[in-house]
Order: C-alpha cells, then structure tokens, then sequence
C-alpha cells in the first residue's frame, strides 16, 4: 500500500502529496459528481439531511390517531399487510394502495386495528409470483424461538425511552473497545444488552477506553455472521434485546462518559429474501446490481446500486436514523474497499496511485460515501466516522472541503497485519526499520486508528496475538507460579506491542473486547461444524480476576497504558525517532513530554546504553518489566535518570544512559 509519510503536521493538506498533483482532474470530477447527485436529491427544495429521513415517511407510524403505513416496491401488483392482526391472512382493510407510479404504497388504519407487541410482514404480489417480505424500514424485527420465522414487531410503548445523560464531548485520543453483545457474556449462550449494560460498562468505565464499538447491532439472520450479512438495516438485533433496551445502554454508556459507535454495513446485503431487501418486489434490482456485478461471490451477498437515488435515499436516512434514534455518537464504516472498487480489493496490492483512479474505481461508492460522511456530520457535528480501508485510498480520511471523501478515522490496517507475520518468526528475525516503518507510515491529511488485533484476528482459523505465540501453553503454563519461557515470551511482546502501538499511532487506538488481558484461543460461533456450540463464542473474563492467574497481568498493564496516553496528550504531536537499529533490536523515540525506549532483543539485555535526548531530569512513569505487569523487577521503579553532556567532535550533545532488559520497555517523562 502506498502512504505518504509520518504525520508531521496536522493541518496537512491532501494535495500537500505531490504525487497526487497528476490525479488531481479526476479528483476534481468526483467532487463534482458530489455536488451534481446532491442537486439531483434534493432538487432545490431542501437540504441534504431533510432529504435523508425516509424512515419518517416509510415503514410503520401511529400519528394523529391513526396507523399510517408505506413502502417502496415498484414492481409490486399488489401488498397486503398480514400479521397476528389478520391471522396471517389476506384481507381487504389490510390491502396497500398505490400511491404513484415511482411504486409507493400506502395503508391507513384506525387505532384498534394494530397494537404494541403484534408481529407483521408483508405479502408482495409481483407479475409471475409473490411472495412474504418483511418492511424495508421496520424499525424492530424478532425470530420466533420455536418456528424459527423471523417477522417484524410493532414496538410502540406507552411511554417511550427518553434519553437522562448528555452526550460525551471527544476530547483527546480515541481509546476504542470493540465489543460484541452477543458474546460478552461468560455464560455459554447469547448475551443481551442488558446483560452488557449491567456487567461490562462498569468495567469498561475504569479500562481507560473512551469509546465503545458495537458490532452486529442491525439485524442479522444468521448469528454467525458477526453482524456483517445485515437484512433489516433499520432493525435493531432481536437476538439481543428490544430497541428501549439498546436505548437503555447507550443511555448509560454515555452516563459514564463513555462514547457509543455501531459498526455500519452500507457494503452488502444478505440475500435473504423472506428476511431482507433482496428480490423485495420481485426484481434483483431494486436495491441492488443486476447480475454478476451485484454479486459479491466471496462473501455470498449482494450489492447496493450506490448511482440509483432510491437506493440512496434508502442508505442515508439509515445513516441519520440511528443517529437520531438511538443517540449513537458515530459509525464504523465496514468493508470500504470492497465499496471503492469493482474487483472489491481482492488480488490487489495496491503499488501504485494509478489504481486508486482509474476504471476499477466505483466512483457511484465514492459519491455515496462522500455524501454519507456529509449527512452525519451536519446532523451531529460531533459524530465519528471510522472506515475500514485496506487499500490506502487517498483522500478517504481527508475532509469534504479539501478534496476528500469526509471519514474522520481510518483503520490502520497494515499495522495489524504486520504484526501478525511478525508473530509467525523467531524475534532475532525481527526487522526494527522495517516496524517502524510500518507503525509510522501514513498519510499526513488524515487521522487514523492503529491496532495490534480486532476480532478478524481471532475469528475461526484465526488466532488471538497471545494465543499465536504461547499456543498450547495457554492451558497448563498461565499460572503465576508457573516456569515456561513461551508464556514468558508471549506476555513481554503483548505487552510492548500494545505500548509502541498506541505509542506510534496518530490519533487512537483499538482493541477487541477480551484481548487486552489475552484471551485465549479464538472465535467461533455456534454453527453446524461445531455442534453448535457456544464454547468459543464468549469471553472468559473471570481468567483476568482470578489472581492466580497471569491473565490480570496483562489488563492492569493495559490499564496503566491507556492511563498514560490520556494523561500526557501523547496525540497533540507527532512521535520523533530518536533511534532504530536493527542490530540492537533498539526502537526509541519521543512525544510530547515522553521518551518510549524499546528493546525487542530476545536474549541480550544493554548497561549504559547511551542515546541523545533533551538535556534535564527523565523519571520513569512506565516499566513493562514491573512485577505488578507480570515482569521481572530489573529495573527499580520510580528512578530518576539526568543527561551528560558529550562531546562528539566540535558538537556537544546530551546524553542518557539507559539500562534495557531483553525483551522489555520502560517510558520516561521530561521533568
């Protein structure tokens, strides 16, 4: 992937890359496809967020005493609603009329024909078939335990939720902890938002992560998509709890100033029929492309039509829904690459910036995705975009007013994905210039999040980090009073990468829910190849309380991490190199008023290694050696360390001399 390079200033423009400079037409005529589609929604008459609320006129309401509802089928002959209220039956009061020839329908019925709790679908007649659908815009759908059937769910309390906390302001580094309701229970089965809210905010309040990511929110079939086959994006999961329960913890997330962001899957679609968009009205492209290119074969899904307005309106007011009815503070834009290109990403290095715009680009995704990062932030000027992009597009975490494409993160995907070829060779093959290339290599117009692992790491015939270097060990050498030079390897490096990580990257950090303390083995839900079972699709966290364990070790480190880079504002400035040589296996480097000193060589530990710094008084505020992280104690905690000057030919420079464990870290502040 090609990137630009360290983040020196943060007021960098796009076209501050001069390699960019020959691509700049076509980057000028994706703006003005912008500009053109959002003159083309919204006609002059209204803004491009009044635009974005067709869940307002669409789906079910109950306003001025009656039940109005509506839907989008053009090629329908004929909708009927039928549900508990109608025993599942066609009837004439429940028969839809067609309001116009761009396919609205239309049903109005009196206050007791419908009530809260009643489940209903569709029947959609089409020239040649028919068949049950649920609403494109129900706002609550449920699968019958027994049956199996999934069907929408009218949830119209007495008394809606309404919101008691204020939202909390972003200040600072974004410490993100992706999460899973599903799985972050310990208990073998499926957790609930109640279950999250009561037991894991709380611990995520004293983590010293700020903001929490939620997967697998909209509603989903299949639990063992991970959330990532979406069918009912207006849904809620049902697996998980009702919407005043959702409401209920981000409510409380945002009492204990934690920030709330949903994973966002504009990417695909399931193709669910019953359950989904697909085939809706009988046709393959109403939603989505016609034929191969509205397949995505590897995942098994189809493909939104980003250049029809419908589609858009559909996606965009998605975007503004959750905003305004959940009060989430952002999205996690999922599978961008397989949006920004036809070949969707795959078999594609990306080495050269020719690729970035020419034919393969789908500039109708680019269009929509601009026009997304737009929607939000005029909505919530505070809201977070993050997208998910291994292809190093530019521009995409750049701001609509410089040329770009408005995301305001992007996951620093090579990071992790570094790493983990790292993981799979002995340390003494360990390239330092080569890793601190890839920890500091990014473009300087945008922010981004880096990571050691997130949950495609350990999904099943994966591994989680700690699991990848202890293997089997896990299981009979975690205990503190246990001897295995593998379990004392792989606690030392999941605790350094995680520090130079957080420590080198621009503007936040990610982990997925479980890793900071090492969970162990992998992730794997309930499926017919493992007889359905939950064992793996939880998270174990009694193994980081148990003090007799090591596990605790490592959420403690994780903690005093966190802790520090939200003291010392490491993010206002760039990380400098002070040195990385390879031979050593040294890494040290400065920001703001700390000093990070590295030294990943497996066996050799240095006295009196000198480096230049700033002359004056260091104090060591981190030591990843300490007994209390599961360390060795080889270095007295507290100490105090000053430079001397030396002379080098006609200069005189401040020196530190530093004692460095193998395989160790330790942070220094400037007094």
């Amino acid at each position: 992937m090609l990137t630009a390079k360290p983040l020196q200033n943060k007021t960098a423009k796009l076209f501050d890359d001069a390699w960019l400079e020959p691509f700049r037409p076509v980057i000028e005529r994706r703006e003005f496809m912008v500009e053109n589609m959002e003159r083309r929604l919204t006609e002059g008459k209204h803004s491009l967020i009044e635009f974005a609320n067709a869940h307002e006129y669409y789906g079910l309401h109950f306003r001025d005493g009656e039940w109005i509802f509506r839907e989008w089928a053009p090629n329908a002959s004929e909708i009927y609603l039928v549900g508990d209220f109608s025993d599942w039956r066609e009837l004439d009061e429940f028969k839809l009329k067609r309001l116009n020839p761009q396919g609205d329908w239309e049903l109005k019925l009196p206050r007791k024909a419908l009530s809260h709790g009643m489940h209903y679908r569709l029947r959609v007649h089409w020239h040649g078939g028919s068949g049950d659908r649920i609403p494109a815009y129900a706002r609550y759908v449920v699968q019958d335990p027994e049956s199996l059937v999934f069907s929408a769910k009218i949830w119209q309390p007495k008394k809606n939720y309404a919101f008691k906390n204020k939202r909390p302001r972003q200040g600072g580094p974004l410490l993100v902890y992706e999460s899973h309701v599903g799985m972050a229970q310990e208990r073998e089965g499926v957790g609930t938002f109640t279950e999250y809210r009561e037991k894991i905010l709380p611990m995520l309040a004293e983590s010293g992560y700020n903001t929490i990511q939620l997967m697998a929110i909209m509603s989903h079939p299949y639990y063992g998509s991970f959330g990532y086959h979406v069918a009912n994006f207006y849904s809620i999961s049902g697996l998980f709890g009702t919407p005043d329960e959702f409401k209920e913890l981000v409510d409380a997330a945002h009492g204990l100033g934690l920030r709330v962001i949903i994973d966002m899957v504009h990417s695909h679609a399931v193709k669910n029929e019953v359950e989904g968009v697909a085939k809706f009205d009988g046709t393959s492209y109403q939603y989505f492309h016609e034929g191969d290119r509205g397949q995505h074969f590897l995942w098994d899904s189809l493909l939104f039509n980003y250049a029809k307005p419908e589609v858009i309106h559909f996606l965009l007011s998605n975007l503004r829904f959750w905003l305004d009815e959940y009060n989430i503070d952002g999205f996690r834009f999922d599978g961008v690459t397989s949006m920004l290109y036809h070949h969707h990403g795959l078999g594609h290095s990306f080495t050269n910036y020719a690729e970035y715009f020419g034919d393969q680009v789908d500039e109708d995704a680019i269009v929509y995705l601009s026009l997304a990062n737009k929607v939000i932030h005029e909505v919530r000027p505070d809201a977070i975009t993050v997208a998910e992009d291994v292809s190093g597009m530019p521009g995409l975490g750049a701001p609509l007013c410089d040329h770009g494409i408005g995301f305001d993160y992007r996951l620093a995907m090579g990071v992790t994905d570094y790493w983990f070829k790292l993981f799979d060779k002995p340390d003494e093959d360990w390239s330092m210039c080569a890793l601190w290339h890839e920890l500091t290599n990014r473009r300087a117009d945008e922010k981004t999040l880096s990571y050691v692992e997130c949950h495609d790491q350990s999904i099943v015939g994966g591994q989680t980090a700690i699991f990848r270097m202890v293997e089997r060990s896990m299981y009979d050498s975690m205990c503190i009073d246990s001897d295995n030079m593998m379990v004392d390897r792989g606690i030392a490096l999941h605790k350094m990468t995680r520090l130079i990580t957080v420590a080198t990257s621009s503007n936040g950090y990610l982990n997925f829910m479980g890793n900071e303390f090492g969970h162990p083995e992998w992730v794997d839900f309930p499926r017919e190849g493992n007889g359905w079972s939950y064992k793996y699709c939880r998270r174990q966290w009694s193994l980081a309380d148990d003090p007799n364990l090591r596990y605790h070790y490592l959420r403690d480190f994780d903690r005093a991490m966190l802790k520090l880079i939200r003291s010392e504002r490491v993010y206002d400035c760039s990380p400098q190199k002070i040195l990385v040589h390879d031979a050593d296996k040294i890494i040290a480097f400065e920001r703001g008023s700390l000093f990070f000193f590295f030294n990943f060589n497996h066996s050799h530990s240095y006295t009196d290694y000198k480096m230049e710094v700033l002359p004056g008084e260091y104090q060591m505020v981190l030591d990843v050696d300490s007994s209390e992280f599961g360390g060795h104690d080889r270095l007295e905690a507290g100490q105090h360390f000053f430079t001397m000057p030396e002379k080098h030919g006609s200069e005189i420079r401040n020196m530190i001399s530093l004692y460095l464990p193998a395989r160790s870290a330790i942070v220094l502040k400037r007094v």
